[in-house]
């Protein structure tokens, strides 16, 4: 960045915390992306981790690790509703409108909490392994499925219920999962196989093994776009993103710069956009086009904005900061 841009930046940055200009802020051009507010988040300036939207009800749920909470946003108000508290080094967040419900993979714990939408109550506190993170709801089975990074499983919970059914032994790290309402699979990423696994939920076993190219190295993130047919694997190992077809059951052949340590994934199924949020700040922004994706751009954001989320009805952008000028904001970016 240049010292032009770094003195714009403070500059505005000093405008609007004191108040005289707050209608903009600079975001690079080479990001199709207009900022419309940065909004103050409570817990202090330390880590933030997954977001969950549930679009019907305008409400935002985002991991805060480092404060061991969630905190919930009305995007259409644009303010924080409450924080849920007692969530020990809570990673993954998952909203299910469907059966009202909200989990937390609480790793500090190793359990998952079932949160109440209505009343943001935590209902059960479940075992889920060594290092429950990402998690992926299946509809048909009414099944919770979590990743449990350092056990190397895969934690089945029962939502009816609140209880753990079953124990996925995979055989390596689990990154993220993900289930494809076509083929009614759960895919999880094992990351120290350089695999793409899927489950069956009608029997809760393996049902296939598919290689990563070594062109992707340690795919720990993963998102699927079901009216694409296509699985995004974001490989934190060399800033790459691969790209899983559902209908070949085949990776394609190209691969994809992205940011350093890319991690959260997010996808906007009315613009077919997808943003590749990395630990080094970078965001990545892609247009899907059948098989086809072009890099739309990509550019350092802000410090460790490496978590994503986009409401499809808004075409706004969401990436929780943990320290802007002293302070933890949810920026929110609207879609050119």
């Amino acid at each position: 960045m240049g010292k032009f841009l770094r003195t714009c930046f403070h500059l505005v940055g000093w405008l609007i915390t004191a108040g005289l200009v707050g209608n903009c802020i600079p975001i690079p051009s080479k990001l199709p992306l207009t900022w419309v507010a940065d909004i103050p988040l409570p817990g202090g300036t330390s880590r933030f981790d997954y977001e969950s939207l549930d679009p019907v009800h305008h409400l935002l749920f985002i991991a805060h690790l480092g404060a061991d909470s969630v905190v919930v946003f009305n995007t259409q108000k644009r303010k924080v509703v409450t924080v849920i508290p007692n969530l020990p080094s809570v990673h993954g967040v998952l909203v299910v409108p469907s059966i009202k419900r909200i989990y937390a993979s609480a790793t500090g714990e190793n359990r998952v909490a079932a949160i109440d939408e209505g009343s943001l109550h935590i209902l059960a506190r479940i075992p889920a392994g060594n290092y429950p993170d990402g998690m992926a709801y299946d509809p048909l089975n009414k099944k919770l499925y979590v990743s449990d990074e350092f056990g190397r499983t895969e934690t089945v919970i029962d939502t009816q219920t609140n209880r753990r059914l079953k124990t996925i032994p995979l055989g390596g790290e689990a990154g993220n999962s993900q289930y494809n309402p076509i083929d009614h699979r759960i895919y999880v990423d094992v990351q120290t196989l350089n695999q793409l696994v899927a489950i069956d939920p009608g029997t809760d076993t393996i049902a296939a093994r598919y290689p990563i190219p070594p062109t992707c190295e340690r795919d720990h993130s993963l998102l699927i776009a079901p009216a694409q047919m296509l699985a995004f694997v974001a490989c934190e190992g060399n800033a790459k993103l691969a790209v899983f077809s559902l209908k070949t059951m085949r990776f394609l052949p190209s691969v994809f710069t992205v940011g350093q340590d890319p991690d959260v994934l997010a996808f906007d199924p009315s613009l077919h956009r997808l943003y590749v949020a990395s630990e080094s700040g970078v965001l990545a922004v892609f247009q899907v086009e059948g098989t086809v994706l072009h890099k739309l751009g990509q550019a350092y954001l802000a410090y460790r904005a490496h978590s994503v989320a986009v409401d499809p009805q808004t075409q706004e952008v969401y990436l929780p900061l943990q320290n802007v000028k002293g302070h933890a904001v949810l920026r929110i970016l609207r879609e050119n």
